[in-house]
């Protein structure tokens, strides 16, 4: 792994990073870099131009994702390309592996169109195209009343504070890692190490590469993801998002904002 910290969360935690990353950054980067140069790309780590590496790809489509999807062509300059080359790293260093994943988000005029969440030690992969398809689905049925909610290891007790008074006692944290294995958690995923869950909340500063892609899975298949006052979440600009987030599908989004007014208070600290 060879980890080591490369700096410090807004809250106080240590950042990891690893071999892993690097690696992954860099396969990831060149690759999208050699095949659309006039592409933004934005990524998690820092890229070396001294460490390029020369990566072919032939772009050819697998003919299942091929017969699901209408190609588009928009201006290259209205492209944003956000990749998280591995996401949940703190849980990589502790082996908690089924947390990681790596993400690539397509982003046309600053919304969310393309989503890929890949588990690579699952080998798991999970894509959607607003208006043009996807290989995962929403589940049956989600529970509104009393719902399973998803947070970060790291914040669970701030969200459970405040979701128990609005949901009553019954409702269910899940600490988990991972903004990508988090919005999995919201969908009809088959692994068996993937838990379920019926609203994704997240309530201090998160990072966009963290949150993109599953962003574009979640609007590909009619799901939401806002800040906590309901504001759509551009991916254009600074590469942070102030406002936490909510995410849900298949529910009365607004209604759950409503619900959770104090947790915006949060957001900033």
């Amino acid at each position: 792994l060879n980890a080591k910290a490369k700096g410090k969360t807004r809250e106080g935690a240590e950042e990891q990073l690893t071999t892993g990353d690097l690696l992954s950054n860099r396969k990831m980067f060149y690759l999208l870099k050699g095949a659309f140069p006039a592409v933004q790309i934005n990524s998690e780590e820092r890229v070396d131009t001294a460490d390029q590496e020369a990566v072919s790809w032939d772009r050819s489509i697998p003919e299942d994702i091929k017969q699901k999807i209408q190609p588009k062509e928009v201006p290259a300059e209205s492209v944003t390309v956000w990749i998280d080359p591995l996401d949940a790293t703190q849980e990589y260093t502790e082996d908690l592996r089924q947390y990681v994943t790596t993400m690539v988000c397509v982003a046309v005029n600053g919304k969310p169109v393309i989503g890929v969440i890949h588990k690579p030690f699952s080998s798991y992969t999970a894509w959607a195209m607003v208006d043009g398809g996807s290989n995962v689905k929403a589940r049956s049925s989600y529970n509104e009343k009393t719902p399973r909610i998803i947070v970060s290891r790291s914040h669970a007790g701030k969200v459970e504070q405040v979701a128990r008074q609005t949901f009553g006692n019954k409702t269910v944290i899940i600490p988990a890692g991972g903004a990508g294995y988090k919005v999995l958690a919201l969908l009809d995923v088959p692994e068996k190490n993937q838990e379920e869950a019926d609203v994704y909340i997240h309530v201090t500063y998160i990072k966009k590469w963290d949150i993109c892609a599953g962003n574009a899975v979640l609007r590909a298949l009619g799901g939401h993801m806002t800040t906590l006052t309901g504001e759509e979440i551009s991916y254009t600009g600074s590469d942070g998002n102030e406002g936490g987030l909510i995410a849900s599908i298949n529910m009365n989004h607004k209604a759950l904002i409503e619900k959770l007014p104090d947790l915006e208070k949060t957001s900033h600290k």
